[in-house]
C-alpha cells in the first residue's frame, strides 16, 4: 500500500533528531521532533525524512532517511522516481538512490541526482526492500526556481573568511575542539583564485544542533589527507565568536560569511553544515546540504581534478 506524506520543509536537525530516537529505540529524540501531517496507522509503513530541505530547478543532491518503528531501514539501494504535480502527474525519470552509512554505524542516508527541470509541487515515489513490511512511499517536495544558497554552477563568493597568522589562534576562528590546522590555512577567496580545486565547509562542531557537524568537518579533514597538495581545504566556523560562546549560544554571533552565502535565509535556519566543492575556476559543481559521506564529497571533488 502507498502512503503519500507531504513532508514540511522542517530544520534538518529536527529530522536528524527523530532518526537518532528511531534508530537508537529511544523514545524522545534529542532535538526538537518535525510535525508530520499524519502518522502511519500501520507500525511497519515507512517514514521518510528529507535530509535536503532545500532544492531548486536543476541537477542536485537528494538525500533522505527512511525509517520505521523498527529503526532506519538500510538496503542497499532504492528507486525514487519523479513526478511534476502541478502537470498531468505522468512520472519523470526514475534514479536508483544508494545508502551511504553514517559515522558510529547507527544513521545513514540515500542519496541520488534528481534533475528538476521546473519549479512547483513534485512527488517521489520511493519503493525500498524493506523486510519489515511496507516498501513504497511517497513524499511531495517544493521545488524552488531559485533558492538563497549558492547555486551549483555558480562562482562561489570571493569571501574573505578567517584563517590563522591572520585572525589569530585557532580557538578564536572554530568551535571544533581537536581543531585540524590545515583547515584554516587559506580563505576561500585565495582558494578560488588560485588554481586548484576546492572543498568548503561551513558548519558550528562544538554547538550543531544535529550531531553531524563534527563529523562532517572530519569528513573533510579525512578528504585533505588523501588528497593532500592536490586541492584547498577550508572550514567556516558558523559562529565570528567562537572563544566567547564557552557552551552559551546566548552569546554567539553569526559570522557574516554564512549569510554572504544565504544559509541564513533558510527558513528555520540555525547552524547546521553545508560543503560546497568548487572547480580550479572556483565555480561549484557541486553541494551538499548536512551530512555528506567521504565517499560522496570525493566522488564530487573527483570530477574537478585533473587527470593524472
Amino acid at each position: 500500500m502507498n502512503k503519500l506524506l507531504k513532508l514540511p520543509f522542517f530544520p534538518a536537525l529536527a529530522a536528524l533528531g527523530l532518526a537518532l530516537a528511531v534508530a537508537c529505540g529511544s523514545s524522545a529524540a534529542a532535538t526538537p521532533e518535525p510535525r508530520p501531517t499524519s502518522t502511519p496507522a500501520d507500525p511497519t509503513a515507512i517514514t521518510p525524512i528529507l535530509a535536503t530541505t532545500i532544492l531548486e530547478v536543476g541537477e542536485q543532491r537528494l538525500a533522505f532517511l527512511l525509517t520505521t518503528t523498527k529503526g532506519l531501514i538500510k538496503s542497499p539501494t532504492a528507486t525514487v522516481t519523479t513526478v511534476y504535480l502541478d502537470g498531468d502527474g505522468t512520472p519523470g525519470e526514475t534514479l536508483e538512490a544508494g545508502y551511504n552509512a553514517w559515522p558510529y554505524g547507527i544513521r545513514g542516508s540515500y542519496s541520488a541526482y534528481a534533475n528538476f527541470d521546473r519549479a512547483g509541487r513534485w512527488r517521489l515515489d520511493v519503493h525500498v526492500d524493506n523486510p519489515a513490511g511496507v516498501d513504497e512511499i511517497q513524499i511531495e517536495v517544493e521545488i524552488l526556481e531559485k533558492s538563497p544558497v549558492p547555486a551549483i554552477g555558480s562562482v562561489a563568493p570571493k569571501s574573505i573568511t578567517k584563517t590563522l597568522g591572520k585572525n589569530g589562534s585557532i580557538e578564536t576562528i572554530t568551535t571544533d575542539y581537536t581543531p585540524d590546522p590545515d583547515l584554516y590555512q587559506l580563505s576561500i577567496k585565495e582558494a578560488v583564485e588560485n588554481s586548484m580545486a576546492s572543498v568548503v565547509v561551513f558548519a558550528s562542531p562544538a554547538f550543531c544542533t544535529s550531531p553531524t557537524c563534527g563529523p562532517q568537518v572530519d569528513a573533510v579533514t579525512e578528504l585533505k589527507d588523501k588528497y593532500l597538495g592536490k586541492a584547498n581545504f577550508i572550514h567556516v566556523e558558523i559562529y565570528d565568536n567562537p572563544a566567547e560562546i564557552q557552551g552559551d549560544l546566548d552569546k554567539a554571533e553569526i559570522f557574516s560569511v554564512v549569510d554572504d552565502w544565504g544559509l541564513t535565509a533558510i527558513e528555520d535556519y540555525f547552524n547546521e553544515s553545508w560543503t560546497f566543492v568548487l572547480d580550479v575556476n572556483g565555480k561549484i559543481i557541486d553541494r551538499f546540504e548536512g551530512f555528506a559521506t567521504v565517499a560522496e564529497l570525493e566522488a564530487a571533488l573527483l570530477q574537478v581534478l585533473p587527470q593524472a
